[in-house]
C-alpha cells in the first residue's frame, strides 16, 4: 500500500477500537505503550520515572502525552496539540432496561448535539466502562445490539414534509422483545466483562454506530466513518507525537499530546479542558525540570497550542450556509479556522504560525469563516488560552454531516492534518 492507504488504514482501525472516549483513551494508550512510551500515575510522584521515548498519563477518557529534547530545561516551551476523544449520540440511564408493548429497549439520555435522525434504523452498540464497588474499571462493549427504529412512512404520511423528533419518546432503542421485568441489560454488560451485576456499582456506557469505515466514490476518494469529530484529530495528533519522538532532539519544544473528554458537552469536568488537566500535567512537567513559577510563566510565554478539531465543508446542496468568499472543500487540506467573537482562537501571529507550519510540511490549506447569519460553534481553543494564556490556533478536518452517526471527509485530509502536527511539533529554527 502506498502512504495514503497505509495511513486510512491504520485511521480505520484507530476508529474501530474506539466506541467510547475511554476505549480512544485506552487505544491511544496501547499505541503509545508499542512506542516506548511510559505511563505515569498523577498519585504517585514522578521524580523516579523510568527514561523513555516519552511518557503519558490517562484520567477517565482523556490522554495527555509528551516527548520532550534531551536538553529540555526549565524555560523550554510546549508545543501542544489539543483535541477531543468524545463524540455526540446517547448515553446509558440509571435503571436502563425498560420496554414497552413487549418490546425491550434501553433508557437513553442525548449525549451532546448529535444530528438525531442520523441516528435512526442503524445498527448500534452499546461502549464504555463499568467500574465495581472497589474502584476496578473495565471496559466493556457489546457489537451491534440496539437500534431506534423510526416510524413507518405509512403511519405518518406527513414525514417527509418534516421530521419532529422527540428526546423522550422517540429516540429509545430496541434491543429484544419479551417483558423487561425479566431482561436485565446491566447483568448483560457485566457478562461481558466478566462480572456479575452485582459487582456492577457504576457505569459510563454510550452508543456507537457498528458499521466500519469506508471509502467510495469516483477514485475512492470519500471517506465515512462515525466519530471523525474529534477523533480524525486525535489520531493525526497521536501519529505526529510517534514520529516526533522517533527522532529526538537536543534542543527544540517539548511536544504534547492533549486528548481531552467531555468536548462535546462544554469542556466542564475533571477531563475536560475547562478543567485542571492540562495545566497540572504541564506543571508536573515543569517541576521535574526544576521550573519556578517565573519559569514556567517563560516557558508558557514561549508556548504554543494547535487546537484540532473537525470543521465545516461547503455543503453542495446548502451553499447559502457557508460565508460566500471563504468555501473549503473536502480534499483542499485542513482547515484554518477564524471567527471575530473568538469562538475560535486563531489570531494574526496565529494565522502566520499555521502558514509557516503548513510549509514547511508541504501541506495546503485552506480558510473557515461562518457565514454571519449561522452562530458559530466554539471549541478547546478559546478555553486553552483563557486557563494557560498560552497562544493557540484553531485548525481542523473539514467535513460533511458533522454530529452524523457517520460523518463524511476526503481520504487526504487527516493525513495532511497529521503532517502539519509533525511539522508543528518540530520547527524549522
Amino acid at each position: 500500500m502506498d502512504a495514503t492507504a497505509d495511513y486510512r488504514a491504520d485511521f480505520s482501525a484507530f476508529l474501530q477500537a474506539s466506541p467510547s472516549s475511554y476505549h480512544a483513551a485506552a487505544e491511544v494508550a496501547r499505541r503509545l505503550d508499542a512506542n516506548g512510551f511510559t505511563r505515569l500515575s498523577e498519585s504517585e510522584s514522578w521524580a523516579d520515572a523510568p527514561a523513555a521515548t516519552g511518557h503519558y498519563v490517562v484520567r477517565d477518557g482523556a490522554v495527555i502525552a509528551w516527548s520532550q529534547p534531551v536538553g529540555a530545561a526549565a524555560t523550554t516551551p510546549f508545543r501542544i496539540l489539543g483535541a477531543h476523544t468524545d463524540s455526540p449520540g446517547f448515553k446509558l440511564k440509571p435503571k436502563p432496561t425498560i420496554g414497552s408493548h413487549g418490546w425491550l429497549q434501553a433508557g437513553v439520555e442525548v449525549y451532546g448535539g448529535p444530528l438525531q435522525n442520523s441516528w435512526l434504523d442503524r445498527e448500534l452498540e452499546l461502549a464504555g466502562r463499568l467500574v465495581t464497588q472497589g474502584g476496578t474499571e473495565h471496559l466493556v462493549r457489546t457489537g451491534p445490539f440496539l437500534r431506534i427504529p423510526q416510524l413507518a412512512v405509512h403511519l405518518d404520511r406527513e414525514v417527509n414534509n418534516g421530521l419532529t423528533l422527540d428526546r423522550q419518546r422517540h429516540l429509545t432503542p430496541v434491543f429484544g422483545v419479551g417483558d423487561a421485568s425479566e431482561a436485565d441489560l446491566v447483568a448483560h454488560l457485566a457478562g461481558l466483562a466478566g462480572l456479575l451485576a452485582a459487582d456492577v456499582a457504576g457505569y459510563d456506557i454510550l452508543t456507537a454506530d457498528t458499521n466500519p469505515p469506508a471509502t467510495f466514490g469516483l477514485g475512492q476518494e470519500l471517506f465515512a466513518a462515525g466519530r471523525l469529530d474529534n477523533l480524525s484529530s486525535v489520531h493525526a495528533g497521536l501519529c505526529a507525537l510517534i514520529l516526533t519522538s522517533e527522532h529526538p532532539t537536543d534542543i527544540g519544544p517539548i511536544s504534547v499530546l492533549a486528548a481531552f473528554d467531555h468536548e462535546e458537552l462544554g469542556s466542564q469536568s475533571r477531563s475536560g479542558a475547562s478543567g485542571p488537566l492540562l495545566d497540572d500535567i504541564l506543571t508536573r512537567i515543569g517541576d521535574d525540570l526544576g521550573a519556578t513559577g517565573s519559569e514556567r510563566l517563560q516557558a508558557y510565554a514561549e508556548s504554543w497550542c494547535l487546537s484540532a478539531d473537525a470543521g465545516h465543508a461547503v455543503h453542495p446542496n446548502y451553499p447559502d450556509r457557508h460565508d460566500p468568499a471563504n468555501t473549503p472543500i473536502l480534499g483542499g487540506g485542513p482547515l484554518l479556522k477564524i471567527n471575530a467573537n473568538q469562538r475560535y482562537a486563531t489570531d494574526a501571529h496565529g494565522a502566520a504560525l499555521w502558514a509557516r507550519t503548513c510549509a514547511q510540511a508541504n501541506v495546503e490549506y485552506q480558510e473557515f469563516v461562518s457565514n454571519n447569519t449561522v452562530p458559530c460553534g466554539s471549541t478547546i481553543g478559546p478555553l486553552t488560552a483563557t486557563r494557560l494564556g498560552i497562544r493557540v490556533v484553531d485548525v481542523g478536518v473539514p467535513l460533511l454531516s458533522m454530529h452524523s452517526a457517520r460523518e463524511l471527509c476526503h481520504v487526504n485530509d487527516p493525513q495532511a492534518l497529521s503532517a502539519a502536527i509533525a511539522a508543528f511539533f518540530a520547527p524549522m529554527v
